[in-house]
């Protein structure tokens, strides 16, 4: 839990505890039961999708050269066209490598490349390579 997050959780738990402690202390005797305090909901902690580094993503992308880099290449195993991958959308080639990171898209290769990287690596590659000319 990162620490504002921390703050607000604490600040949210010591709120709930001094109104209950204020309704023990104010509440008429009477026969029924107090209503139970409400428990405040977890924070909605949506990870935030990382903002890529250019200069990051050009070290990364060194290896990737060997077979995006060179006009017409086919691998060998199996054989499928290389496509060239400067210039396309920094989106599309998020989603690309994270569909092969989890193994939604299949290649060999792209899968056990794509499986290396973080979440962060994944957008500094895809902010250098959108930025490229084709």
């Amino acid at each position: 839990m990162t620490r504002p997050l921390q703050i607000a959780a604490s600040l949210a738990l010591a709120a709930l505890s001094s109104a209950a402690f204020a309704q023990t202390e104010t509440a008429p005797a009477t026969s029924e039961p107090a209503p139970a305090p409400v428990a405040a909901a977890p924070a909605a902690s949506t990870p935030a999708t990382p903002v890529g580094s250019v200069e990051h993503g050009k070290l990364l992308t060194f290896t990737c050269q060997g077979c995006h880099g060179v006009t017409g290449y086919k691998n060998a195993y199996p054989n499928y066209h290389v496509p060239r991958i400067g210039g396309q959308s920094a989106v599309y080639l998020a989603n690309a490598l994270t569909e092969y990171k989890k193994g939604a898209r299949k290649h060999p290769t792209m899968e056990v490349q794509a499986q290396s990287f973080s979440e962060q690596d994944i957008a500094d590659i895809a902010a250098y390579l959108s930025e490229l000319k084709q």
